[in-house]
């Protein structure tokens, strides 16, 4: 089935396979016969209907190559699912093959935040790391897809290790999950604010989602992978990778990571996440020297003025 059109589904034309997936506010379901995935709520009446579907209307009103590109950072919902009157979730799509891995016993799993920032265990040895180009790349990467939604005008809201994935292929890339989270700016959310343990912003309850407390957590997202250390803050010592940064990167990532521990207002945008991992240097800008005016000669100015008739030429004979 196709769900492009954005139009609501009823639940009882949907055809489900097995169950891949649970959290604290719902199920995910395979469509049989298909790439899309249903997401069904545990309580349909603590969901905001008409939230979910600005959601749905937000992507159905971009031009086709932001749709693309939406449809690439993150598993959007594609359309309601109702019943009786009801929403009871939505359609997206399953998240890009290269951003899973196969365990030993070959059981397929998403290839998830947590196993970049925490230090390689022999129950995940089969996923492989990145080298320290690739984790600066794909600290770029979140940073760049986050500033992205900012555009957009949306709050994403639980920015955590369980609802972003990563992959290193084709390129070093991200890819984000439970976007029925997200939010316009200035409306209401789907449904409360989820929060993740270890992820929150201190300075505000884990109920908040602004774009400041997104920039909060866009420098734990930042920090956390450039240092390969999960539970480390701003405020905080930031080691980072070892070969991971240039000095020029070092010096901007660190000054950064020590201002998102500020007042609220004052953290950091993605933008500027953006600059300081960029792999292009910047470029110091000097602003031209004035011109020199000319001197006024104010002797030719101030002489005694001599003012003769001007004599008309008369009308001609």
């Amino acid at each position: 089935m196709s769900a492009e059109d954005g139009a609501d589904v009823a639940r009882s034309s949907l055809a489900l396979g097995e169950r891949v997936g649970s959290g604290g506010q719902g199920d995910v379901y395979a469509i049989t016969g298909g790439p899309l995935l249903f997401k069904e709520y545990k309580d349909p009446s603590k969901a905001n209907g008409t939230a979910l579907a600005d959601l749905v209307r937000l992507r159905q009103g971009l031009g086709q190559a932001d749709r693309n590109r939406l449809d690439a950072l993150a598993a959007w919902p594609l359309c309601r699912v109702v019943e009786g009157g009801r929403t009871l979730g939505f359609l997206m799509r399953r998240a890009p093959a290269h951003m899973t891995w196969r365990t030993a016993t070959g059981a397929t799993k998403l290839l998830e935040l947590q196993y970049l920032i925490r230090p390689p265990k022999p129950a995940w040895q089969d996923v492989v790391q990145p080298n320290p180009e690739q984790r600066r790349a794909l600290a770029l990467a979140c940073v760049e897809t986050i500033g992205w939604f900012h555009d957009a005008g949306l709050v994403i809201g639980d920015i955590s290790q369980a609802n972003v994935l990563w992959s290193l292929s084709p390129e070093p890339a991200v890819h984000f999950l439970d976007c029925d989270g997200f939010r316009r700016v200035g409306r209401a959310a789907v449904q409360d604010q989820a929060a993740t343990p270890d992820w929150n912003d201190p300075l505000a309850p884990s109920t908040d989602a602004t774009v400041d407390t997104d920039a909060y957590k866009t420098a734990l997202v930042a920090g956390r992978i450039v240092a390969q250390e999960p539970y480390v803050r701003p405020g905080q010592d930031l080691k980072i990778v070892p070969g991971c940064l240039n000095d020029r990167q070092n010096d901007g990532v660190r000054r950064l990571f020590a201002q998102a521990a500020g007042e609220r207002g004052s953290r950091p945008r993605p933008s500027e996440w953006q600059t300081a991992l960029s792999d292009r240097g910047v470029i110091t800008l000097t602003a031209a020297a004035p011109r020199v005016r000319p001197a006024v000669d104010h002797t030719v100015l101030d002489g005694t003025r001599n003012r003769t008739p001007i004599k008309l030429r008369g009308p001609a004979q």
